[in-house]
């Protein structure tokens, strides 16, 4: 008798067993073709006594709809049945990073390691939460365990550049960033990203043949990033190829006539920038044109101090009353504490850049006494 009914209890087990292992299987299928919506309506309902693989599936599900407080509940569930799967750990404290929970994430992605020491996601998300909360080095040292493993992804990298590119430290950013260009898909925004602060920072060390392949194949990935446009201008302005300038230039213009450009290049550009008795200079082209009729200015030479305050402005004016009197298109004016300047200077659009620079540059000695 007791033989007879041990068997009924194993065959009612294996029976319960195999039906847990189709619906396990089920939802693996729903979850890899992406059917979310359909893994919540059909099961997350009766999911009372499902597996914790199965709770897991359903609450990834919540997750890829962005439903946080079902994701963590379902998370808690699949857990709370085998608390040895790194995975719901690591999906609830991907919840939490967004829900900027940043310090409970921590917690999670630790667990998550614990299980399983060596898959690079969980680094990633854990360098996340520090970022987030300002600790940068230990941010880093999680980012730099990331890219010690297989698979890891590009995150990492562009991260661990650009702390030191907060933190000042622009030979090891510089470094960072090549090493992410060698390791990161070429088809990512990281790759952009990338490209344009290597550009960035080659400049900034005036390793100006280094800066411009960054740059151009930039532009040859994205045709649409303006502002690498820009220090193309300025690398070849610092190298006096002008006549590399006017293909960028027109690409400026006609995006600006489109109405594409936003922040600081939707009125200017800056195509240079030197430095001058301690200032900062920065030079700008605005779009506007002499078909409106109006003054304005044109060319933009502003004096930058150590605080970055503007402290002198010398700007090229187009003068419609010069053009009908015979004189010069621009006049070269200065600008000073509310008070304008107009010395007689003048230029026509044949100008050479750098007359307008040394007549700019002796402004500058004249209004800084």
């Amino acid at each position: 008798m007791n033989r007879i009914i041990i068997t009924f209890i194993f065959i009612t087990f294996s029976i319960t067993v195999f039906s847990q292992d189709k619906i396990m299987t089920e939802l693996k299928t729903l979850s890899d073709n992406n059917q979310h919506e359909k893994i919540i309506e059909k099961h997350a309902s009766k999911s009372k006594d499902y597996s914790a693989k199965s709770l897991y599936y359903i609450g990834q599900a919540y997750y890829m709809k962005e439903d946080d407080q079902n994701c963590i509940r379902f998370m808690d569930l699949s857990i709370k049945k085998d608390p040895k799967d790194p995975s719901p750990f690591y999906i609830k404290a991907s919840t939490l990073n967004y829900m900027q929970k940043y310090d409970e994430a921590i917690k999670c992605f630790q667990s998550a390691i614990n299980l399983k020491s060596d898959d690079p996601n969980f680094y990633s998300g854990l360098g996340d939460s520090y970022y987030n909360l300002g600790k940068s080095d230990l941010a880093l040292e999680a980012y730099k365990k990331a890219t010690e493993w297989k698979g890891c992804p590009d995150r990492p990298y562009s991260l661990i550049a650009q702390i030191y590119s907060d933190k000042k430290d622009n030979e090891k950013a510089l470094e960072s960033f090549y090493l992410a260009k060698l390791t990161i898909d070429k088809n990512s925004k990281s790759y952009i990203n990338a490209l344009f602060n290597i550009g960035l920072l080659e400049s900034l060390k005036e390793n100006y043949n280094k800066a411009e392949p960054a740059f151009v194949e930039l532009l040859q990935l994205d045709s649409t990033d303006y502002h690498s446009y820009a220090k193309l201008i300025q690398i070849y302005y610092k190298r006096k190829e002008y006549d590399k300038v006017k293909p960028y230039k027109d690409k400026l213009y006609e995006a600006h006539e489109k109405g594409l450009l936003n922040d600081n290049l939707k009125d200017m550009f800056c195509f240079d920038q030197f430095k001058w008795s301690g200032y900062l200079i920065q030079v700008f082209e605005r779009y506007e044109n002499e078909n409106q009729g109006n003054i304005y200015n044109k060319h933009l030479f502003y004096v930058v101090d150590k605080d970055e305050n503007i402290v002198l402005r010398v700007q090229t004016e187009f003068s419609p009353i010069s053009i009908e009197l015979n004189g010069p298109k621009y006049l070269l004016c200065a600008s000073k504490n509310g008070t304008h300047f107009n010395p007689g200077i003048g230029f026509n659009d044949d100008f050479k850049y750098e007359n307008l620079k040394t007549e700019a540059i002796k402004l500058f000695e004249r209004y800084m006494k």
